[in-house]
């Protein structure tokens, strides 16, 4: 039974990936109380009250501890993961795991020195309708696969935010940030490991604080597929969920679509996918479906098996995530 510590409490995502882990078998033996956010720090103590709060060095310290979960400040994330994995754990990351290309290296150099695994919890990974979405391409029902379009708008909900929620170099971009998602998932649908950039697109239309990143566009190729992505903090507040995700495929046999989050006049909860294909029409509530993302992080972490750098693909992802941010033409707001 593989035991871990949540260090980093500065994201509320270290709420769903604690829950998703201790659901698959493994012990949180401890959390490190520094945060830059007391409200993430009182949400995981009052859903997780039996975790003993520890000082970070302790708990980097204990042999016994195979793992860390970390969500810290997105800027923060390589120094601590890189220092974990040299005192012998493997790290389980939110997004972004880096902010920069040299955190990228730094991270890719740790990753070889010490063998230690570095899993970036993307949202591919624990969505089910993205994984019945990849089984029906996979099964050749839409035929080959020739276009992707995915929709990530994000709900700002700007009283919930830290300071440096608002600060560029804390969370690396926009297209770092939430298109990190967006392009891990166009490589999986691709079969590939890397990709062509063919535009990015980058707008500041007055969310303040001034120069807040709050609309990008990535538009991706490789050598089978295209694919446009459209990611915002625009997500209005009477719609009753963070996001109106979706997911669109064209194949030369069928289309398929997904509504990750909510299906806005329909049926309730998310993860509905819908296919056309040459003779038919039909719906598939995802919802139950398992997800096996943290079931296969442990089994990594147990047998050394390889599935969590799945060839180095993380790192490609990062480094495209970077690249499109880096290039991305810059729209600003129109002054009167």
């Amino acid at each position: 039974m593989q035991r871990f510590a949540a260090i980093g409490l500065d994201h509320r995502h270290a709420y769903d990936l604690t829950a998703g882990l201790l659901a698959a078998g493994a012990v949180c033996v401890g959390h490190d109380p520094q945060t830059s956010d007391p409200r993430v720090l009182a949400g995981f103590r009052k859903r997780f009250p039996d975790v003993p709060a520890l000082d970070r060095e302790r708990l980097l310290d204990d042999p016994s501890i195979d793992f860390i979960v970390l969500c810290s400040v997105p800027r923060d994330r390589a120094s601590v993961a890189i220092e974990a994995m040299r005192r012998g754990k493997d790290v389980m990351v939110d997004k972004p795991g880096v902010t920069t290309a040299d955190q990228l290296a730094a991270v890719e150099a740790a990753v070889r020195e010490t063998g230690k695994i570095w899993s970036i919890a993307l949202g591919r990974l624990t969505s089910p309708s993205v994984q019945a979405a990849l089984g029906v391409v996979h099964s050749g029902e839409l035929g080959r696969l020739v276009s992707l379009t995915s929709l990530a708008p994000h709900r700002l909900n700007r009283a919930l935010r830290p300071a440096w929620f608002f600060e560029r170099a804390a969370y690396g971009g926009i297209i770092n940030d939430i298109g990190v998602h967006s392009i891990d998932q166009f490589l999986a649908f691709a079969g590939a490991s890397d990709a062509t950039i063919a535009a990015s697109s980058i707008g500041c239309f007055g969310t303040p604080p001034a120069g807040f990143e709050d609309f990008a566009e990535i538009t991706l190729r490789s050598a089978t597929l295209t694919g446009s992505m459209r990611l915002d903090w625009f997500t209005p507040d009477g719609l009753p969920d963070w996001g109106d995700g979706r997911l669109f495929l064209v194949g030369t046999e069928g289309t398929l679509e997904l509504r990750k989050n909510l299906d806005i006049e329909g049926r309730l909860g998310g993860d509905h996918m819908f296919v056309a294909g040459r003779h038919r029409t039909r719906y598939q509530d995802c919802s139950a479906l398992p997800v096996t993302y943290y079931q296969d992080f442990l089994a990594d972490v147990r047998d050394r098996s390889g599935r969590m750098l799945d060839g180095g693909r993380v790192f490609s992802v990062c480094r495209l995530a970077l690249r499109c941010q880096a290039e991305a033409h810059r729209f600003m707001p129109v002054t009167s």
